[in-house]
């Protein structure tokens, strides 16, 4: 072996020596493959996030709900709050980077007495997050193949054979996922190139082909209020402002998934820096892109009154058909649809992670069966309960016309609850908190607590009726799934988990097993002064 490559093999097995000595100090032992780099780690919420997947599926409900100007200035605020959230998750990441994510930094951040209860109920919001998040993206998925399927075809999809493309779309992540694990960061390769050049290409591409461009004065300020089944939206019975709120769920819902970083921080080199930029990173970059996809999309809109009336059922297939043709339009179509399924085979590894962690700390029914590995260090028993759980929550759409929309409430809810709640902790016992190798010095508490107050704000938002008249058809379903989380994780805790569930398990002793690796620097706790 030369010189170089024997130095940066020596670097390499540090900084891994490193990380399962950080990890052993939590108490646990290195059964996960570690092997992924800071870019794989970016690439995995990058993909999660996936923002054309997010902006492309509820771009209708973006049209009707606000119109442009809420999507175009929605997108902003809330891109500007995201990254609030982000960066005070990436300081509580840093200081403890493990896959159990946000329900093992609640047990960190709270009072020993109270952190059993704390890291129970955000372990649970977390795994309702994760699982709706797989539903809304796999869902769209196996609609936008449904709707690329009609060109030129006589094929009429109905909502059975659309349940029947998800089926078959859960199953093929699920078996990348089994059988493809060692192929997962090539596929992540690959998948951070494909969003970010499909994107640029896909808005480039139909603004250089639009016929016609729509006007400025329509992209940044017209204000459309669809919300009505009977012609009587949200605007005129409530406020334009109530329209505002509901209506910037777009965007929310697509910067959503980037916990995906933490949740891969045992399988990623030195992870309490790789696993916070890649948070970061994710959300920056994909807010960036977003805009300038939102922007593309709305400036080549031949005509709103077709476009959210099309017969493909989905508006940015319609504008593809009106700027690229047909033939263009399936290219940007297989595209969309690519991005969106590996944006959701990301999204069963991050699930599958996160409650393999959970099982592991005993916090699922069956958790012996699911805190198994096999051969090839991957939790293969956990991504088929991801995948089965998803397809479950995905049936509701055969009997609602709004069940997408609420999948995708049910996912941004759920997700950052369990976002909030440790945020929400370091700010209650900041002055002892630890930080690690990333934190934001004197800006650390404000930042967390814009984050926790948007989080409030949102957590309501989004379970608000989307819809004027509410009835079975229009019903947002997301405070009946949150309910029933809520009830069933209260519920279960006074009666029986609070007598059992200690929070996370140690595997392992520090001082019987590492005693003789060296402890990596400490930083200073919160000054009393911040």
């Amino acid at each position: 072996m030369k010189g170089e490559d024997l130095e940066k093999h020596s670097e390499s097995a540090t900084v891994v020596a490193d990380d399962e000595a950080e990890l052993a100090r939590m108490g646990y032992k290195q059964e996960l493959k570690r092997d992924l780099t800071l870019l794989q780690n970016f690439g995995v919420s990058f993909s999660i996030i996936s923002i054309i997947t997010g902006i492309p599926s509820l771009f209708l409900y973006g049209l009707t709900t606000g119109g442009p100007a809420v999507m175009v200035w929605g997108w902003v605020v809330v891109a500007f709050f995201t990254m609030m959230v982000g960066l005070a998750m990436a300081e509580v990441c840093s200081a403890h980077p493990t896959s159990g994510g946000p329900y093992f930094w609640a047990a960190m951040l709270s009072e020993p007495k109270d952190a059993p209860f704390a890291s129970w109920v955000t372990g649970w919001f977390n795994l309702l997050g994760q699982v709706a998040v797989t539903t809304g993206i796999s869902f769209a998925c196996a609609n936008f193949i449904s709707t690329v399927s009609t060109f030129n075809t006589s094929f009429a999809p109905t909502s059975r054979t659309t349940i029947g493309i998800y089926a078959a779309v859960l199953v093929a992540q699920g078996l990348i996922n089994t059988f493809g694990v060692h192929l997962l960061k090539y596929i992540n390769n690959i998948s951070v190139w494909w969003h970010a050049l499909g994107t640029t290409s896909l808005t480039i591409a139909i603004l250089a082909a639009a016929p016609k461009h729509q006007a400025r004065s329509f992209v940044f300020s017209t204000f459309i209020d669809g919300t009505g089944v009977d012609g009587v939206g949200w605007g005129q019975r409530a406020s334009h402002a109530y329209v505002v709120i509901i209506g910037i769920l777009m965007a929310q819902y697509t910067l959503t998934g980037f916990d995906a970083s933490a949740h891969m921080t045992e399988e990623t080199h030195n992870a309490a820096l790789a696993g916070s930029q890649g948070i970061i990173m994710s959300i920056g970059v994909s807010a960036v892109l977003g805009w300038f996809l939102i922007l593309g999309l709305l400036f080549s809109m031949q005509d709103y009154d077709s476009t959210i009336h099309s017969a493909t059922g989905q508006p940015v297939a319609q504008i593809f058909l009106d700027t690229v043709g047909e033939k263009g339009a399936i290219v940007l179509m297989v595209i969309v649809i690519g991005a969106m399924f590996m944006c959701g085979t990301f999204s069963v590894t991050s699930n599958s992670r996160m409650m393999y962690a959970f099982a592991r700390d005993g916090g699922i029914p069956g958790h012996k069966f699911f805190h198994k590995v096999d051969k090839n260090q991957s939790p293969i028993r956990t991504v088929w309960l991801a995948c089965t759980l998803s397809f479950l929550l995905g049936l509701p759409s055969l009997g609602s016309s709004v069940a997408f929309a609420a999948a995708t409430s049910i996912a941004t809810i759920g997700l950052y609850i369990s976002y909030g709640v440790p945020i929400a902790l370091r700010v209650i016992y900041r002055h002892k908190f630890v930080r690690g190798p990333f934190h934001l010095g004197r800006f650390s508490y404000p930042v967390a607590l814009t984050a926790v107050l948007w989080i409030c704000f949102i957590s309501i938002a989004f379970i608000l009726p989307q819809l004027n008249p509410v009835n079975s058809q229009t019903l947002n379903y997301a405070i009946v799934a949150v309910g029933i989380v809520i009830t069933y994780c209260m519920g279960f805790w006074f009666l029986s988990a609070r007598k059992w569930f200690t929070g996370p398990i140690k595997q392992i002793k520090v001082d019987d097993t590492f005693v003789t690796i060296p402890a990596p620097p400490v930083y200073e706790k919160e000054r009393l002064s911040e």
